[in-house]
């Protein structure tokens, strides 16, 4: 906490505070064994009590590198979001660096599902954040105004999110109860064709007998939908630009 009662970021407050023997841990340590935490039992298993006792220490000790749980977390998420190797600055192809944002994002929230389960307001900035923002940002620095380039990024993230989020919890259920998309289109068919044959519901009627996507692979969905989600912003930027 600061003076005023307000919350205090991580990367201010200093890893060895005063005088005293030196830490037996770091800070890194402890973010990694919270992250092999989370990624092995989810997000809730990875509590300082855990974290203590795969570390072989007290829990109570932690607190003197992390003072909160909420830090605990902007630790994990910028330690895991700098995992990708992403160029120090925008190549000067918008469209390919936005991919290759899009592209790191989506495999870095599949290596840690626990990302999926967090939603937070507040933002972080931590350093790995912050990097990604200077590049994502510094590659829409074409000529339009930054609340533009703002308001773009954040739809392309939402659909990134959204859509990463869904194979998540797909994975997740498939793994709870052995549902596979060939089990679930026999046992939905017969319904399904009921839908179909009332001849209320055209349009679900054309997804059932048009659509490609529901057969794609998931590799093949999110390239679909990242590409027009990126003609979308095309068309938003000067002509030049695009």
């Amino acid at each position: 906490m600061t003076d005023d009662g307000g919350h205090a970021a991580i990367w201010l407050v200093p890893e060895r505070q005063g005088r005293g023997p030196r830490p037996a841990y770091s800070r890194a340590q402890i973010t990694e064994a919270a992250i092999r935490i989370a990624d092995a039992d989810g997000i809730e298993a990875a509590s300082m009590r855990r974290i203590a006792a795969e570390l072989g220490t007290g829990a109570m000790s932690l607190y003197r590198y992390v003072p909160s749980r909420d830090d605990l977390i902007e630790l994990m998420v910028d330690r895991v979001l700098g995992e990708d190797e992403i160029p120090e600055r925008p190549s000067g192809d918008w469209r390919a660096d936005l991919t290759l944002i899009a592209v790191s994002t989506r495999a870095t929230w599949r290596r840690h599902p626990w990302l999926a389960g967090l939603h937070r307001a507040r933002p972080a900035f931590g350093p790995n954040q912050l990097r990604l923002i200077e590049f994502a940002l510094g590659a829409l620095d074409i000529g339009i105004p930054i609340d533009e380039s703002l308001t773009l990024l954040n739809m392309l993230n939402g659909y990134v999110e959204r859509t990463v989020r869904a194979e998540i919890e797909w994975t997740r259920e498939k793994e709870r109860s052995g549902l596979t998309p060939e089990r679930l289109m026999a046992e939905s068919g017969p319904y399904v064709r009921r839908l179909m044959d009332s001849g209320d519901y055209p349009m679900f009627t054309r997804i059932i007998k048009e659509a490609r996507i529901p057969h794609m692979t998931g590799d093949e969905q999110f390239r679909y939908g990242l590409n027009r989600v990126l003609d979308c912003i095309a068309g938003a930027l000067p002509a030049d630009a695009s």
